[in-house]
This record gives C-alpha cells, sequence and structure tokens, in this order.
C-alpha cells in the first residue's frame, strides 16, 4: 500500500539533506562549508483511523495528520458505557452540590 493520505492525497516528496562543516562567521570561525548533499525523502504523517462515511458504513482509512486536525473526516463515535440519564445526572449535581456546601 502506497503512502498516501485517503483525503486530499499529500504523498512522499524528495529534497536534499545538507551536511554542513565549520564554525560559523558570527561565532569566530571562517565559515561553514557544505560537505556533501544526499538525497532524501519527505514522507506523510499518516495514521490508520476508522471513519463514518456518508452513507452510515464504517471504514479504516489512513489519513494525514492534517487532514484529522482540520476536521476533514468524522471518526465513529462510540458511546460512553454506563451513561447516566439526564434525571440520574441532575441528582448526582444536587448531591455533589450538598456534600460541598457541608464541608465548607
Amino acid at each position: 500500500m502506497a503512502r498516501i493520505c485517503e483525503v486530499c492525497g499529500k504523498k512522499s516528496t524528495v529534497g536534499n539533506s545538507v551536511t554542513h562543516r565549520g564554525k560559523a562567521k558570527y561565532l569566530g570561525g571562517v565559515g561553514t562549508k557544505v560537505t556533501g548533499i544526499t538525497r532524501r525523502q519527505f514522507k506523510p504523517n499518516l495514521q490508520k483511523v476508522h471513519v463514518s462515511t456518508d452513507n452510515g458504513t464504517h471504514k479504516t482509512m489512513r489519513v494525514c495528520a492534517q487532514c484529522l486536525r482540520g476536521g476533514a473526516i468524522t471518526k465513529i463515535v462510540r458511546q460512553a458505557p454506563f451513561k447516566l440519564s439526564s434525571a440520574e445526572a441532575s441528582e448526582l449535581s444536587k448531591a455533589k452540590a450538598k456534600a460541598s456546601k457541608s464541608k465548607k
């Protein structure tokens, strides 16, 4: 499988890795020299994410970090276990409020 974001199509790009030697002039040296230039790859930060699609199905996709942070996809919403109903939650908050008042 290629290293490509399935949302935006971002893929690996190539560039140069430049190696320097010497002490900078502002630090009292005679200046830095380039001693080597080699090719390198810049790879996208891909994550495997469970995504809910438009037609209601779930799918695993490889998505880059920028698409995740930018909200280009919607992750699968999993319900929290042991979720309290609204009535139980309000009773619990009232009990906590009473307990905090009695401590003061």
